[in-house]
């Protein structure tokens, strides 16, 4: 009776119930235009008091809902993929954790409990980050946690220029003079704070890196939580960020991220990494958005990209748990007769990613396109945005094209199939809102349809980068190159597009390997050398030599007595006369 009563079916249970209760609770504040905003009192003294702000409004409801939706299904997934695991009950309590430190983050509106939540992902990030014990493991955690420690600093300064306002609820003062300097001075440490948590250039190098997490992990901080809290703090903190020359400087930096990434992802091999790589340009289309002004419109994509994102992990996790953890898409091919079922799951939401009509993905990605071309944009914005675009679906038709057509690379003995009925039931549930999520929030979020009139050419742009996308990388996943043919300018060429712009070198050995070789320079010539010579060491082999030759003047030995007596006795007549 008890026998399916293990710790992942009970999380499951939990989580579903509250998702349910908070989306139903989303929708009603929604319709009804309600927010609800708690103080709760801890400890008052001397006239301090310590308090604890809640804030329920449609916003942080539905997204916690969204959160516990996928969380739930992640560790449902979990069962199986983590069954060899001797110690999935700590796995399991860590990924609770995480998903508990989202809830705090997403629900204050306080500056200081923002950051309980905000530290909270970085810690847990880092125990599961470096789950798998090994070196590539530890490097990764070490990347991850450092890189979130520069915006966990800046969100520090923020809260202490806030007490420039006299309280650290930012729900009070967003409405504030834009001219101030405090104003500039907090929405720049906001929005460098969101940049190193949603790995905008230069902070992008830790997402990839976070692939050595188990995949269920990359499937929840991937979607919906650790690189999302980020945009969620800009959407609550956007009315501050209206105007301001900071919001210019963020739409060109998302915007070259979401370009980076896309052309980074071409040139990939790792199937988790070209899935990171496609979260990091997705976000780059949240915050493009987020900074010309559209809050609710990267809250809508923020939404639906959560949806079909933990879903492709999902399923890259079921290819990769059936390949033997070889996640080389080179090692894959004609999975499509072997996992048909796993493979239909990847194409349903490659196609969302990539804006297919009527998917979760196409009605915000539509929406963010054709809104981008009735906005006073400059040219290089505008070709950023849609090449990008273009670029999703080149990477996602290269990745099925290595992945499930063409000749099978793996050996006739191969172990590949769709047996593992648990992580299928984890994967229908996300289809299922794959398929329907995106209809069922613009219905909610905009009951009110808008017409936007654009002229024919612009109205077909989004659909013919896409099919041009496709097309092209088709056509580039059929390219073999010989060695003897490649110039050094394109190897460095795709060299510089397939690092990410040298991005991980330059925030790992590039930025330390100075410092460490003059320190190591340092520690040679002062602390073991002259500093050592003139200093401890030095002073020790002086004072045991005195010591060595005192002590041999008073050992007993007949000589010296002699000799001393003698001396003393020249020295009394010498002075006598």
């Amino acid at each position: 009776m008890f026998k399916n009563l293990s710790i992942c079916f009970m999380s499951f249970i939990f989580l579903i119930i509250t998702c349910l209760i908070l989306f139903s609770s989303g929708v009603f504040y929604l319709y009804m235009d309600y927010s609800v905003f708690i103080e709760w009192e801890i400890i008052s003294i001397n006239s301090v008091s310590i308090v604890m702000t809640f804030l329920f409004d449609y916003m942080s409801l539905i997204f916690m809902s969204f959160v516990l939706l996928i969380s739930s299904l992640v560790i449902y997934y979990s069962q199986e993929y983590m069954s060899g695991d001797i110690n999935i009950n700590r796995f399991i309590m860590l990924v609770l954790m995480f998903v508990m430190s989202m809830m705090f983050l997403i629900i204050s509106p306080n500056l200081i409990s923002i950051l309980l939540g905000w530290d909270g992902l970085g810690l847990v990030s880092y125990c599961l980050v470096i789950y798998y014990q090994n070196v590539k493991s530890y490097n990764a955690g070490m990347l991850t946690a450092l890189s979130n420690r520069i915006g966990d600093v800046a969100l520090l300064l923020a809260i202490a220029w806030m007490i420039n306002f006299g309280g650290f609820s930012y729900i009070y003062y967003l409405e504030m003079n834009k001219n101030s300097i405090e104003v500039f001075i907090i929405s720049m440490l906001i929005v460098l704070a969101g940049m190193t948590k949603s790995a905008q250039i230069p902070f992008s190098a830790w997402l990839p890196a976070a692939m050595a997490a188990p995949t269920p992990v990359s499937a929840l901080v991937h979607s919906s939580t650790l690189v999302t809290a980020g945009v969620y703090l800009l959407i609550r903190f956007s009315p501050m960020l209206e105007g301001l020359i900071i919001s210019k400087v963020l739409l060109l930096v998302a915007g070259l991220t979401m370009f980076m990434a896309g052309m980074g992802a071409n040139f990939e091999f790792d199937l988790k990494k070209i899935i990171a790589l496609s979260t990091l340009s997705q976000l780059g289309l949240m915050m493009s958005i987020l900074a010309l002004g559209f809050s609710k419109l990267a809250y809508f994509h923020l939404l639906t990209h959560a949806l079909f994102k933990a879903l492709l992990f999902m399923c890259a996790g079921a290819i990769i748990h059936n390949m033997k953890d070889s996640q080389d898409i080179r090692n894959m091919g004609s999975l499509m007769n072997q996992m048909p079922i796993t493979c239909s799951c990847l194409n349903i939401a490659n196609l969302a990613l990539c804006g297919f009509p009527f998917l979760a993905g196409f009605y915000s990605k539509d929406l963010i396109l054709e809104i981008t071309s009735l906005s006073n944009l400059n040219l290089y914005s505008y070709f950023l945005f849609f090449f990008s675009t273009g670029l999703t679906m080149c990477y996602s038709f290269r990745l099925v094209y290595y992945c499930l057509t063409g000749d099978s690379s793996i050996s006739s003995c191969h172990p590949m199939n769709d047996e593992g009925y648990i992580m299928l039931k984890g994967m229908s549930g996300l289809l299922f809102m794959t398929v329907i999520g995106g209809s069922m929030l613009s219905w909610i979020m905009m009951p009110t349809p808008n017409m936007i009139c654009l002229p024919f050419l612009m109205k077909m742009m989004a659909l013919i980068v896409s099919f041009l996308g496709g097309w092209f990388g088709y056509e580039v996943s059929k390219f073999s190159v010989g060695g003897s043919l490649l110039s050094l300018n394109y190897y460095m060429s795709v060299l510089f597009l397939s690092s990410m712009w040298f991005m991980p070198v330059l925030s790992t050995a590039g930025l330390i390997s100075k410092p460490l070789i003059s320190g190591s320079a340092m520690i040679k010539s002062m602390d073991q050398g002259w500093s050592e010579h003139l200093g401890a060491q030095g002073i020790y082999y002086t004072f045991s030599k005195a010591s060595a030759i005192n002590q041999y003047w008073q050992s007993n030995s007949l000589k010296v007595f002699m000799m001393l007596f003698s001396l003393w006795i020249v020295l009394l007549l010498l002075l006598n006369f």
